[in-house]
């Protein structure tokens, strides 16, 4: 079961999808946490929403720290958890030059194989883009308009998709 969980920042949908995929580690096969956002910075804050997340993985869980999810899908078929697709996306953007007319299709296409063709269980957290303002600067249009384009083409590819509100579960498609 591939399941997108999607929400507003601090909507509880991280906490959502730690708690759907819980009963799926074992001390045989540990669940994979693919925790996409830098582990390394000088914002206090940012350090704070890390450490906040780091607390509350399960000792059984495995976690990587990458922007490289497509290849550490296909390497570790077992439960994973993607957290989040927001900031892989920013990551993508950086690395193809996306905010400045770049194109980051080839990297979409290859995290929405990884993800179609997944063997076991997983969560993908996305950040919910239609929820908020339009944001003032081209770049932060760029951002919303790409990351509304892949949580939709997410969708397709997922059997479930999620939407998380004040730590609330809604189904907004569920597995036929």
């Amino acid at each position: 079961m591939r399941t997108l969980v999607l929400g507003g920042i601090r909507s509880g949908k991280s906490q959502w999808a730690e708690a759907a995929l819980a009963g799926e580690a074992t001390d045989a096969q540990p669940m994979c946490y693919l925790a996409t956002g830098p582990s390394s910075t000088d914002d206090p804050e940012w350090a704070a929403r890390l450490a906040a997340h780091r607390s509350r993985r399960q000792a059984r869980w495995s976690t990587v720290e990458t922007t490289d999810v497509a290849t550490q899908l296909r390497a570790h078929p077992s439960a994973t958890l993607v957290d989040d697709i927001g900031t892989w996306l920013a990551a993508a953007m950086d690395r193809s030059g996306a905010w400045t007319g770049g194109s980051i299709a080839a990297d979409v296409d290859d995290l929405l194989d990884a993800v179609d063709g997944f063997p076991a269980p997983l969560a993908v957290v996305s950040p919910e883009v239609g929820l908020t303002v339009v944001p003032a600067t081209a770049a932060g249009r760029r951002f919303a308009d790409e990351l509304g384009s892949l949580n939709q083409r997410l969708a397709t590819v997922c059997d479930r998709v999620v939407l998380v509100i004040a730590g609330q579960p809604l189904a907004v498609k569920d597995p036929v």
